[in-house]
């Protein structure tokens, strides 16, 4: 019993060991040689933990803003502004939660659901994107949890929700992804699907598939807003320094103080190194979960494709960048554009929503490519800035519900993922949990 004990107390309850031995297990299964599996288990555990880290940097900055604007357009306690950013639902939840382990094996847990229902099925897709996943796995735990369910019964409602979503998701966006690669050879794996979906009908209503946002010449000096780092920090710079400013330095100040980050520095250039600061953790982060699945998800694919017969893989949205690069970059930028119409519209939610740059860049970039397939330039103009519209309103709805849980100055980016949230609150709401 004390061996068990310490089983449960050591390694059951560390996450970064949980998707080690998760990765151990898929490559140990496909027979690889004991040198790949030490070092792909190595280098799964070590992607998580440099994914925890990035997530607590981005957790301070975020902390750091939220307070700030609240000073600056006195939004008190009741409500507030809140970022939308899946990162930092994933961080807080595995920190302050204490969920890493239950995400950890829902995340398995969701992927073999896929493989089950994609075997079972006429929706022969192998879901391959794994930070998708790891979101997913996020929102589902988080939204089970708050059922009020513990252990195995949260692990499994969250995988097969989870499950079902990574199945279901691709298959609605095929008949848009063979118009697009003019193929049926890969699927569209990424959480964003009914986003995507909803800039395809407005485009296609609007639109005109003949007039292509492709023989559209982009200006060299926008040539910045492809690497995403970069455009991340553009966009967010405004939101810290303004803020900052209207809060004052005597509130900036106190806000530091509270946080214990140093006052010693000119309250504007505090704005400036904490922004810096966001763009940081978000690029450790995303460094984690790039270590995280080049190890894990070659251990997932080699048992799904042996499982599923025929089955296609659904891969991140930047495998459609190449088949129109300029409906990306247009994308952004109108995405953008719709999204600041969502902050200005989401207060009716109680919270002002800061948009999520990160999103906005992959899942904008995304929609346009949709937007223009369906509906050509016209199309991919209008029916982004609808899409930047949606993809603010839906999350803001959801904000409520996560400061109920205990989120304080976050909500959720991918829509997919916030209808998870819908979801798992409807079962509560209808079952009275």
């Amino acid at each position: 019993m004390e061996v068990l004990s310490w089983i449960i107390n050591n390694i059951l309850t560390q996450a970064a060991i949980i998707i080690g031995l998760i990765a151990c297990l898929g490559l140990a299964l496909q027979k690889k040689p004991g040198q790949e599996i030490f070092a792909g288990t190595m280098k799964t555990l070590f992607g998580f933990m440099i994914l925890s880290a990035g997530s607590s940097i981005l957790q301070t900055s975020l902390k750091y803003f939220g307070a700030i604007f609240n000073q600056a357009f006195q939004l008190g306690t009741s409500g507030g502004a809140v970022v939308a950013s899946i990162e930092g639902i994933n961080g807080q939840a595995m920190t302050d939660l204490g969920l890493g382990s239950e995400i950890a094996i829902t995340l398995a847990g969701i992927f073999i659901v896929n493989i089950i229902l994609a075997r079972v099925t006429k929706f022969k897709y192998i879901f391959l994107t794994g930070q998708a996943l790891l979101w997913e796995s996020t929102l589902a735990v988080v939204f089970s949890w708050f059922l009020g369910l513990r252990g195995l019964p949260l692990v499994l409602l969250a995988s097969v929700v989870g499950g079902c979503f990574a199945t279901f998701m691709p298959a609605i966006a095929q008949p848009v992804v063979r118009k697009i690669t003019g193929s049926d050879d890969i699927a569209l794996g990424h959480f964003c699907t009914i986003g995507y979906m909803v800039t395809a009908g407005v485009a296609k209503l609007v639109g005109d598939p003949k007039d292509s946002a492709e023989d559209v010449k982009i200006p060299e000096k926008l040539d910045f807003l492809n690497d995403t780092y970069l455009a991340v920090f553009t966009v967010m710079l405004p939101f810290f320094i303004i803020t900052a400013i209207i809060a004052g330095p005597d509130a900036c100040n106190a806000v530091c103080t509270d946080l214990g980050v140093s006052t010693s520095v000119n309250f504007v250039v505090q704005a400036f190194l904490q922004c810096c600061t966001f763009v940081i953790g978000l690029y450790v982060l995303m460094m984690g979960v790039r270590q995280l699945l080049d190890n894990i998800v070659p251990a997932f694919q080699g048992i799904s494709m042996k499982l599923v017969p025929d089955s296609k893989p659904a891969l991140d949205c930047p495998v459609l960048f190449p088949y129109a690069p300029n409906s990306v970059i247009l994308g952004f930028i109108f995405t953008t554009i719709g999204s600041i119409i969502g902050m200005l519209i989401s207060p009716v939610s109680g919270y002002l929503v800061i948009p999520g740059v990160m999103s906005n860049f992959f899942a904008g970039g995304t929609a346009g490519i949709f937007g223009n397939a369906m509906g050509g330039k016209r199309g991919l103009i209008i029916g982004c800035i609808v899409h930047g519209i949606f993809i603010m309103l839906i999350p803001a709805f959801l904000t409520p519900m996560l400061a109920q849980i205990g989120f304080v100055n976050l909500t959720c980016t991918d829509v997919d993922t916030v209808f998870t949230g819908y979801l798992l609150y409807g079962i509560k709401c209808l079952f009275g949990l």
